[in-house]
């Protein structure tokens, strides 16, 4: 177990007179616990330069004072910054370790909707980019190594913690690039300070690798109390369950709402043209928890978010394919979903690192996989909260590979919206797999199977059970396609307006004198929302 380095420095809050601590003689900078002073050291004074917002709960496990491990190294979390941008927050958590006669050593755990990464300041890189020229997807060559840029975003601070190496920016915007690399590797240029760019290196961990004491203590579920809303279109009562929450899909009217901006705030929200009018929801329900092994050792998962999304095909007469995917969430795991479509169930999450492509052919951590199909996907109906602000027209250009020989059950898959690129990885799994891990009546298990062409089976030659789920897949199909490729332009129209793409492309298959038919092949794509690291 880890054990706080030994305490080098105490003084006096200039502002309240509370003792505030230093864990490291390197640390340039402080925010008194009581009065939110944050203070600067000058020799063996303390001066205030300015007062830091009050922290966001957003009920994440860590706090000050926790402890872990690292390759037999203790370390202890004396400091925190918080984030926000366009997408969300997350969280900087300074960590020193005790390096025993060498004193401490800083580092950073960067905590991103249940992802982390612990990273290490370096030198910039001599051959370094300028922060201004970098695009998402963008592939580059910095200290000797090649990098993938994951995100471009513009950030602010919002709060700062206890023990920090420098002082924080309190005002202000300022860009911060991920990138990744096939190491596993994420690097990120911080451009808070104008003067220099801060570079630092790390990988993806877990706490339970950390091995971490001293957690909040809390249900799997964050539950938030006190955030009353109310619905913008209906006014019916709105009760997210997750403090990352962004977008919450109202209950009664099933309108998409923002609540990025909190409560007080003119909620934006928008009707959806749904399928949920045929009284058809998700075959797995809102709540529901199962036992799933995500690239792991199996646990807990909570259903919390429910999509259906379709692809977006060039040409009006090919065929449209749809999916559907659960968005799973565990208190310590983060996020993953769960992909129903054509080619069955698969389970997949964002990975920390960029896969090596050539051609066709992309390699992660020992894997090879072959491309498949590439395409421009359309979210078309929600249910549930989100940890992303989902928005009406919100697209992703994506291309799926699939595992080759003896990884033929691995799936990968490369997203890319705006400034943010995502590589998912996963398995697919047997729907009996999916049925059990949920523990499914007998009847919604049949259901669940997708190895039936529909057009191929004969429902007077099958059990109850087979029919029931070529009568569920058939009424899927139907609801989809009410989405992606419906005659009823007039809905289409009044839903997303005339100028719309939704509603061009249904004119067109209505002036064709038909509409689109379920295409197979497509692996399904994942939205990852975004997020920082």
């Amino acid at each position: 177990m880890a054990t706080s380095p030994q305490r080098l420095y105490r003084a006096a809050c200039p502002n309240c007179g509370a003792p505030v601590e230093f864990a490291s003689a390197a640390s340039a900078s402080a925010v008194c616990g009581f009065c939110r002073s944050t203070l600067v050291r000058e020799g063996d004074a303390l001066r205030r330069i300015g007062t830091s917002a009050e922290l966001f709960d957003d009920h994440s496990p860590l706090q000050l004072g926790a402890s872990g491990t690292r390759q037999g190294l203790a370390f202890t979390v004396v400091g925190r910054l918080q984030y926000g941008y366009a997408r969300g927050t997350w969280n900087e958590w300074h960590v020193l370790f005790d390096t025993g006669d060498d004193g401490a050593r800083s580092a950073w755990l960067s905590e991103d909707n249940g992802a982390y990464v612990l990273a290490f300041d370096a030198p910039v890189p001599r051959d370094a980019p300028a922060i201004e020229t970098l695009r998402a997807g963008q592939n580059v060559a910095i200290d000797g190594r090649g990098w993938q840029v994951a995100s471009v975003e513009q950030a602010r601070l919002i709060a700062a913690q206890g023990e920090l190496p420098s002082p924080p920016r309190l005002e202000g915007e300022f860009t911060v690039v991920d990138l990744r690399n096939a190491a596993g590797e994420v690097a990120t240029l911080d451009g808070s300070d104008p003067r220099q760019p801060h570079w630092s290196v790390g990988r993806a961990v877990t706490l339970a690798e950390l091995r971490m004491a001293g957690l909040k203590e809390g249900e799997s579920e964050k539950t938030l109390k006190g955030r009353a809303l109310a619905c913008p279109s209906c006014g019916n009562a709105l009760a997210p369950t997750l403090a990352s929450t962004q977008s919450l899909v109202c209950g009664q009217c099933t309108a998409v709402v923002d609540i990025s901006q909190g409560v007080g705030a003119d909620l934006a929200h928008y009707a959806q043209n749904n399928s949920g009018a045929a009284g058809q929801g998700p075959q797995i329900a809102l709540g529901s928890t199962g036992t799933l092994a995500v690239d792991g050792a199996p646990l807990p998962w909570q259903v919390v978010g429910y999509l259906e999304r379709c692809d977006i095909p060039e040409d009006p007469e090919e065929d449209t394919s749809f999916w559907r995917e659960y968005l799973l969430y565990h208190r310590t795991a983060g996020f993953a979903f769960l992909v129903d479509s054509n080619e069955g169930w698969s389970v997949v999450r964002p990975i920390t690192g960029a896969p090596r492509v050539r051609g066709d052919t992309a390699e992660w951590q020992g894997t090879a996989y072959r491309k498949g199909y590439s395409y421009t996907a359309k979210v078309t109906w929600v249910l549930g909260e989100f940890f992303w602000r989902v928005q009406r027209e919100e697209r992703a250009f994506v291309t799926d590979y699939a595992g080759t020989g003896a990884a033929s059950t691995r799936r990968l898959s490369h997203e890319q919206t705006g400034s943010e690129v995502i590589w998912s990885a996963g398995q697919t799994l047997p729907a009996a797999t999916v049925a059990a891990a949920f523990q499914l009546a007998p009847a919604a298990r049949a259901a669940l199977e997708r190895d039936v062409p529909v057009l191929a089976a004969n429902a007077s030659d099958m059990g109850s059970g087979k029919a029931i789920a070529l009568f569920v897949l058939v009424v899927l199909v139907m609801m989809m396609l009410s989405n992606c490729g419906d005659d009823d332009c007039d809905e289409v129209r009044d839903t997303y307006g005339a100028a719309s793409t939704e509603y061009r492309q249904c004119e067109n298959r209505r002036a064709a004198g038909g509409s689109g038919r379920v295409g197979g092949g497509s692996y399904g794509g994942w939205s990852s929302g975004g997020g920082h690291k």
